[in-house]
């Protein structure tokens, strides 16, 4: 399939309607039919099977269950030096970078709006303003299980409602703000050094939107839905490299970080490929105080 028609696709497929079908067969647990599959995929994607818990693909109860697996203890080591942020999921940096004026990069010439993208609510969006943030892509043969950059404590959980364009490279380069427009799950957190948000953004076929502590989020009302979790008991309290959501088929995670907080990784760019766990950025407050001359 060419470009053009990709993109004109895009614009044309029932995107809910195409992907509850596909949430429909991804959670099939009819067995010849879901083993086939399952290995079809595993081959077509490369799939590396010697880092999951389970490496028998005839031991998966559905598509989903194989696609949401689980990494053998050790696969994804995580840095827990007090300055690292951490990379939230396995997948490719499609940006990084300071939030100016209001906008993050999407693709080269192309912004999209914090408002936006965190639903609309200004007062959020402000606790962010001149901030910083860092967008993953997960790819088919990625490991789709979203962690801690920092540890934190869960504040609000806001499921936004809307498009469900695919996620790539071409679609990042050509959608206008195809974050903002897509259904997403923006999960806010207080940590020791700052507000950090977690954006976990849905895609065409994504069969759900999974965290932790509400299970499956998206799809889900076809309206806002703004919960607040200040006064939970006990606090949603998740640590550094822990697991908080996930994805039933790929898309992106935005991870969002207060002003004067974090120093993300020179050394990665757009395109660099990225592991859990792996250090993607330096606390800016732990830094300065390595940095400050003794008394």
């Amino acid at each position: 399939m060419n470009d053009r028609l990709f993109l004109a696709l895009q614009h044309l497929l029932p995107h809910h309607l195409v992907s509850r079908i596909a949430g429909g067969v991804a959670s099939s647990t009819r067995g010849p039919v879901k083993t086939r599959f399952i290995r079809w995929f595993a081959r077509r994607y490369q799939v590396n099977m010697d880092e999951a818990a389970c490496q028998d693909l005839d031991q998966f109860a559905s598509f989903n269950d194989f696609f949401t697996r689980a990494l053998k203890p050790g696969a994804r080591p995580v840095d827990f030096a007090e300055d690292a942020i951490v990379s939230p999921a396995d997948g490719v940096v499609s940006q990084l970078g300071d939030i100016r004026a209001g906008s993050l990069l999407q693709a080269k010439g192309r912004q999209f709006s914090l408002v936006s993208l965190l639903g609309g609510d200004a007062s959020l969006a402000e606790a962010f303003q001149e901030g910083s943030f860092c967008t993953v892509y997960l790819s088919p043969k990625d490991y789709h299980r979203v962690h801690m950059p920092l540890a934190g404590t869960l504040t609000r959980m806001i499921h936004v409602p809307g498009k469900l364009f695919s996620v790539n490279q071409l679609t990042s380069e050509n959608v206008d703000s195809l974050f903002a427009r897509n259904e997403r799950v923006v999960c806010v957190f207080d940590t020791a050094t700052g507000p950090m948000a977690l954006v976990l953004v849905g895609a065409m076929i994504v069969a759900s939107v999974d965290t932790v502590w509400a299970g499956q989020v998206c799809p889900g009302r076809t309206s806002r839905a703004d919960v607040h979790y200040e006064d939970h008991v006990p606090p949603v309290q998740i640590g550094k490299g822990e697991e908080m959501g996930r994805f039933k088929l790929g898309s992106t995670v935005i991870a969002v970080f207060g002003p004067g907080m974090a120093d993300l990784d020179a050394l990665l760019a757009a395109g660099d490929p990225v592991q859990m766990g792996q250090r993607i950025g330096a606390l800016r407050c732990e830094k300065e105080a390595e940095e400050a001359p003794a008394d």
